[in-house]
């Protein structure tokens, strides 16, 4: 295998990196420690700018108005969005896209997909599924109607529900399978109640109550849902990632400067271990995404399924970042901790990433599980 990025790709990194350059992840008041503080409302002028950059189309096909890149490019760019803490739904309604694309039939896929590109449509999943549990399957029903769809259940923590155009849904039908639900914000029969993430950010009870769709609202086919759970779930690893990176380099530069008995602390041996032990733990994130999302992205086959990859990735992103701010607020001591310096946002974020990820633990549990299933050798 070959992790050297292609041009098409570094491409979409720097337009990233552009794009993101004049966010500055301080500029509103901390929603970590008082809900609501932001607008409820997503970042609207930096999503414009997303979209006339052609990021938002980044991996769509090219009869979608698209760059028909991958879930690397993808990665990429959520890796600098997180940098900056971007406050748009860019994994979201990418995943969304690539999964409609996939798994839609043409009609609908042609309807959405050229106005996703083009920012007009915002979209968003009811479950990320982040955890590897599938608890969060069986929160919905869904069950046939003639030639209609009739949905129930509840999810909660839906990420932007209440700024979203559609939200695709995983439903459970009465034979076991798991299909996609695509309603309206609107639709008839679907209620919004707010919540608020560890990071302060909106999210929603999400409460359908017979709500009705027609088949072409609804993709019936087998992988989708788990296709739409990978692609979520490997976004996550790149946005801890990139929180990750742009907290060392805060680390790295405030010890740098901060002095003690006439010396910066970074020249400390504790300090620096620290500081090394966290290097590490970012290049193992990396190492372990890039696994991931490549297998993701090409179906390659390995000893395990892709599954396997994304375990380990979700586990080396759950408990790294976690170190890694942990780490930084030690380092920075009471200054990490003042609101005027924005380290207890990126704080507040990753411990949202780590919950959405899940526990370590719970993805040793499913790895193991793998391995029986598929004995290496």
């Amino acid at each position: 295998m070959d992790f050297t990025f292609t041009d098409e790709q570094q491409a979409a990194a720097e337009a990233a990196k552009a794009v993101f350059s004049g966010v500055a992840p301080d500029a509103v008041p901390s929603p970590a420690l008082t809900p609501g503080a932001v607008s409820d409302d997503f970042d609207r002028p930096l999503w414009s700018r997303l979209a006339a950059a052609d990021l938002l189309g980044l991996v769509l096909a090219p009869e979608h108005g698209g760059a028909g890149l991958d879930a690397v490019a993808l990665c990429l760019v959520l890796r600098e969005a997180a940098r900056v803490l971007a406050r748009v739904p860019l994994l979201e309604t990418s995943a969304v896209a690539m999964t409609v694309e996939r798994y839609a039939d043409p009609e609908t896929a042609g309807a959405l997909l050229p106005r996703v590109g083009r920012g007009e449509l915002v979209l968003t999943a009811a479950s990320h599924g982040r955890t590897g549990h599938d608890a969060a399957e069986l929160a919905v029903t869904a069950r046939r109607d003639g030639t209609d769809w009739v949905l129930d259940g509840l999810q909660t923590a839906v990420p932007w529900a209440h700024v979203s155009d559609l939200v695709a849904v995983p439903a459970r039908t009465p034979d076991g399978r798991t299909v996609l639900a695509l309603p309206s914000r609107s639709h008839e029969g679907l209620g919004l109640t707010e919540q608020y993430s560890t990071n302060g950010e909106l999210l929603a009870e999400l409460r359908l109550d017979g709500v009705r769709l027609g088949s072409a609202d609804v993709i019936d086919a087998d992988g989708a849902w788990e296709h739409l759970r990978a692609i979520l779930t490997t976004g996550t690893c790149a946005l801890a990632l990139g929180l990750g990176e742009a907290v060392l380099t805060m680390t790295s530069q405030y010890t740098g400067k901060r002095e003690q008995f006439g010396h910066p602390v970074a020249t400390f041996q504790a300090v620096a271990v620290q500081t090394a032990d966290r290097y590490i733990d970012l290049r193992a994130m990396e190492a372990t995404l890039w696994q991931a999302a490549w297998r993701v992205s090409t179906g390659a086959d390995g000893a395990l399924p892709a599954a396997g990859d994304v375990a380990v990735a979700k586990i080396w992103a759950s408990e790294g970042v976690r170190r890694v701010v942990q780490t930084a607020q030690h380092l920075h001591g009471g200054f990490g901790a003042d609101t005027d310096y924005p380290l207890h946002r990126y704080h507040a974020w990753a411990k949202h990433l780590e919950l959405s990820l899940g526990p370590a633990a719970a993805h040793e549990e499913a790895l193991g599980d793998l391995l029986a299933a598929h004995p290496l050798g």
